[in-house]
């Protein structure tokens, strides 16, 4: 069961190749996180994932995706972290955080309320729309606003809050770091001709375009040192018209490898909201698999892949098959915390291994009753019959 072992990056070791994939909960409160969080991402801790990796957390105000993301651009912001990363860590996982900047797509509702641009009704009660910041003057797509061009010194500024955030995450108590370079947020934004129409050295070229991020990445990874590990996740295609390609996205994902980043988080898409030009991935089964074992082979570089992992024999096959180092569940995990639990039953280990011992020490003498009712022909519904 390659699913279940151990995957050492740095000097963190995660105990088996299940993550969970950060996921935006637009549940805090002014950047602060909540009990939300704490029972959230407590309980795939406690379901056996070996790594949990907190929701995208803004290192600027204005990064901020939406009004209720979480941040960590201020020293205040830490003790709320620390008691998730405390809880996460004390359950058996890796507590690890993804720090992001949404650049022009920050300003946005909640997804349920269509994740439109916030306006004056947003403003009215104290959830206006705040500037964007990216590469270039262009709106995200219809009805988005138009972003200012940041100039060589906003980025000096920028590089520097991505630094300050990250020395913040270690002090919260996070071993895994992860940087949000998808989606059309900044870095990408960045990274993709799509966005980016600069002619300094910040754009043009993609050793151009490159810079930024390349400067964010050297500066994280003097923030959290050595030992921690430094993921990066990667729209591996833009899925518009004149963007970046799997070609390109592994050279950047090689060159990265060399500023410090030790596995590629691979996704896709996110560069516009002009569905008329979207030429998305088709969602299927482990969809991002085959851009995954790409960067993996050709950039030589640990990856994970994310994308409708629903089972677990699918899941060890991945790994098995070389499409990936980790395997990252998103809404699967939503649906149910304990699948990594199951998952292990499923793979043919029913010793409960894993599961916390104020849950193993009932659920085995549950299981040995199941077998014998079960042997003896008792359904639940017994009772109503005959």
């Amino acid at each position: 069961m390659t699913l279940f072992s151990p995957l050492t990056l740095r000097s963190v070791t995660l105990p088996n190749r299940i993550g969970i994939s950060p996921m935006c909960m637009y549940a805090s409160r002014e950047g602060f996180v909540t009990d939300f969080h704490v029972a959230h991402l407590g309980r795939f801790a406690l379901g056996g994932a070996g790594l949990v990796i907190a929701e995208a957390t803004a290192v600027h105000p204005r990064g901020r995706i939406s009004p209720f993301d979480a941040g960590l651009w201020s020293d205040e912001q830490v003790p709320g972290w620390g008691r998730v990363a405390e809880v996460v860590g004390a359950a058996g996982a890796v507590p690890g955080v993804q720090l992001g900047h949404a650049g022009r797509r920050a300003a946005v509702r909640e997804p349920w309320r269509a994740g439109a641009p916030l306006d004056e009704t947003d403003a009215a009660v104290g959830h206006g729309p705040w500037p964007l910041d990216a590469p270039s003057a262009l709106a995200a797509g219809p009805g988005h606003a138009v972003p200012a061009a940041v100039t060589a010194a906003d980025i000096a500024r920028s590089v520097q809050d991505w630094h300050d955030a990250a020395v913040r995450a270690v002090a919260a108590g996070f071993r895994f770091v992860e940087l949000h370079g998808a989606h059309g947020y900044l870095l990408h934004s960045f990274l993709s001709p799509v966005s980016n129409r600069r002619t300094d050295a910040y754009g043009g070229s993609p050793q151009n375009r490159l810079r930024y991020p390349r400067e964010v990445v050297t500066a994280v990874r003097s923030a959290i040192g050595d030992g921690i590990p430094l993921s990066f996740r990667l729209s591996a295609v833009d899925g518009a018209a004149d963007g970046l390609g799997i070609d390109d996205t592994v050279g950047i994902a090689r060159a990265l490898a060399a500023e410090g980043v030790d596995l590629i988080d691979t996704s896709s898409g996110g560069i516009t909201t002009d569905r008329s030009t979207d030429t998305r991935v088709r969602r299927g089964f482990a969809f991002h698999a085959d851009f995954s074992r790409r960067i993996r082979d050709e950039a030589g570089v640990p990856t994970a892949t994310v994308g409708l992992i629903v089972d677990p024999v699918q899941a060890d096959r991945l790994l098995d098959h070389g499409d990936a180092d980790l395997v990252l569940l998103g809404r699967e995990a939503l649906d149910d915390p304990n699948w990594p639990h199951h998952a292990r039953a499923a793979l043919g280990d029913d010793s409960h291994e894993g599961w916390d011992v104020r849950f193993g020490s009932a659920l085995g003498p549950r299981a040995r009753t199941l077998a014998r009712l079960a042997a003896a022909g008792e359904t639940p519904l017994s009772r109503f019959e005959g």
